[in-house]
């Protein structure tokens, strides 16, 4: 690309950036009115909850909807850095600033010989596709570490495990990355950091680990894959009910109990598949590290009992870091988690009332958004299997004596 060029291209992305999350940032200050539930009350009642109740020097121990690793505490006390604003509007500024340094780390990411901007421009597409929800909770902020974990796996793979390490003990999920990563330094690094952070919260502060038994006894939240289940038995007699439940909207009844244990073995199945692939893999490449996360979290996200839609940052800031790179076969996946994402608005919080109730609209929307993302899911294992797995026709072989050959030997 010629330089005129390529300016004018950064230009392009970074004003569509502008303009898009100055929308977002006015939804969530509600100068902008989004349609349906307020999706600001989670960081205006439940994490402001919590920081009345982490800045005494303990984890809300006895707050059921505390389901998240000992350094989330960080996210939650963040706004305190700006003291000067409302603890809400601090929170949304900081959220903004996470999904900048995100933006740029992905352009990071792109420079040099055989980079794209392609991934700068998942990140710019997809987030204000998700709605002002990316805003009003902190996934955002662990997408950050966790991009800048995965772009670091290529030349600095200490400090790719430390980060991937410190974003696990902020929402677990970016633990999935150490299974892509292959240098031992980056394990040690991980494993050292994992130990040092979880141990400095839990001798400075009781209840660190109390998220474990709250997150162990959820159930199959509305939105998951399973739920679909339960939304067309509702129509054929089911008796269950939907209910608020451990922070989430989930179904309670007969049977419930099932669907919940067949997401856990899908989970177990997956992480299986992926430590086979492991195994297996031969060919690995600059951008294997990032269509493995990527793979990875695609597959714990669809297997999993609940799917809320900030799940979706996830895997468009994983995506962004594949398309970075431009031998990576994951383009077709990521696009078909960018279509994802406004199914996923439209599910929630616009027509989230039509999710709830099981009418027509709402399991069309979630057929639909689910059936994109078990659709990306298997494509990208299967990419991710074929492009580093030897199939025996490629695999060299080392021909043994020739029949002359063992003749004169044995002469």
């Amino acid at each position: 690309m010629e330089p005129t060029a390529a300016r004018g291209s950064l230009a392009g992305l970074l004003g569509i950036w502008g303009v898009t999350r100055a929308a977002l940032l006015l939804c969530v200050l509600k100068v902008l009115v989004f349609p349906g539930p307020d999706v600001t009350s989670d960081v205006s009642v439940i994490y402001r909850g919590w920081y009345d109740v982490l800045a005494t020097g303990t984890f809300p121990q006895d707050d059921v909807t505390w389901q998240y690793p000992p350094a989330a505490a960080l996210a939650v006390l963040s706004p305190a850095v700006l003291p000067f604003l409302e603890y809400a509007t601090a929170f949304f500024v900081l959220a903004l600033a996470a999904d900048a340094v995100t933006l740029a780390l992905l352009l990071r990411g792109a420079r040099g010989a055989g980079r794209s901007r392609r991934g700068a421009w998942m990140w710019v597409a997809g987030v204000p596709l998700l709605g002002p929800t990316v805003y009003a909770r902190y996934d955002v902020m662990v997408t950050a570490v966790a991009v800048a974990g995965l772009l670091a796996a290529v030349r600095h793979p200490r400090l790719a495990g430390a980060l991937m390490a410190f974003g696990a003990l902020l929402k677990v999920w970016p633990a999935l990355l150490l299974l892509a990563v292959r240098r031992r330094s980056a394990w040690v690094s991980a494993a050292v950091t994992g130990v040092a952070v979880a141990g400095l919260f839990a001798v400075l502060m009781p209840g660190a680990f109390a998220f474990l038994g709250f997150q162990r006894d959820r159930g199959t939240e509305v939105e998951s894959l399973g739920s679909l289940v339960f939304h067309v038995a509702r129509h054929h007699g089911w008796e269950g009910q939907v209910l608020l439940n451990y922070g989430s909207v989930e179904f309670l009844g007969p049977y419930v109990s099932w669907v919940s244990t067949g997401a856990l073995f899908l989970t177990g199945a997956a992480l299986a598949w992926l430590v086979l692939w492991r195994l297996m893999a031969t060919r690995f490449a600059p951008h294997t590290a990032a269509d493995a996360a990527f793979t990875a979290v695609l597959l714990f996200t669809v297997t999993s009992r609940v799917i809320s839609p900030q799940y979706l940052v996830w895997l468009v800031g994983t995506a962004a870091v594949c398309l970075c790179f431009r031998e990576s076969r994951m383009g077709r996946p990521a696009a078909l988690v960018l279509v994802a994402c406004p199914v996923t608005t439209l599910e929630f919080p616009v027509w989230f009332g039509h999710v709830v109730a099981s009418d027509a609209l709402g399991v069309t929307l979630l057929a639909v958004r689910n059936g994109l993302l078990v659709t990306a899911s298997l494509l990208a294992a299967r990419t991710l299997w074929c492009t580093t797995v030897p199939t025996r026709r490629q695999i060299p072989t080392t021909p043994g004596p020739s029949w002359a050959e063992r003749t004169t030997v044995s002469s």
